[in-house]
């Protein structure tokens, strides 16, 4: 056999017909590259007691693409590539956690307002005291007293459970 280069200036002709009898449009790069190596391989694999190396290479550089391409459309298969749309999430008024503050509140059950104001706000929206001091606009100090009547009634009635 001449040497590859001249190989492959003669058969890429070839390799251009099979590609497009093949229908490859997309990665046409990758696929050409493929069958180049595939060239490469039947030059190696050719036996000419067995024919014409045409029709071998022909053969094998088609047989070559046919696997990519079942194996390509076989992992596109198993991975799905979802639309952009599908990430960005709305946010709306939806709760992803409604009983656990309807739980929440059922325990505040005998709190003032204030109290259970801060123990929404400290549980189910996990501020601060500084947080709820500036949202409530009281000072800091106010809401810790709310804290610490809370945390006693608490303590009682869960002590009452047991």
């Amino acid at each position: 056999m001449d040497s590859f280069e001249e190989l492959v200036e003669q058969y890429t002709p070839m390799i251009h017909r099979i590609l497009h009898s093949l229908s490859i449009y997309r990665n046409k790069d990758e696929f050409h590259q493929t069958a180049l190596i595939a060239l490469w391989e039947a030059q190696i694999g050719f036996d000419p007691q067995k024919g014409s190396f045409t029709n071998y290479a022909y053969s094998y550089i088609k047989g070559k693409l046919l696997l990519e391409l079942t194996k390509r459309s076989q992992y596109e298969a198993g991975n799905v590539y979802p639309n952009e749309e599908y990430w960005e999430v709305a946010e709306g008024d939806y709760s992803d956690r409604p009983l656990e503050l309807e739980q929440l509140l059922s325990y505040c059950e005998g709190l003032s307002k204030k109290e259970t104001k801060w123990v929404v706000a400290a549980f189910a929206e996990d501020l601060s005291v500084k947080e709820v001091a500036a949202r409530e606009k009281v000072s800091v100090s106010a809401v810790k007293q709310w804290k610490l009547s809370a945390l006693k009634k608490l303590r009682a009635s869960l002590a009452l459970l047991k």
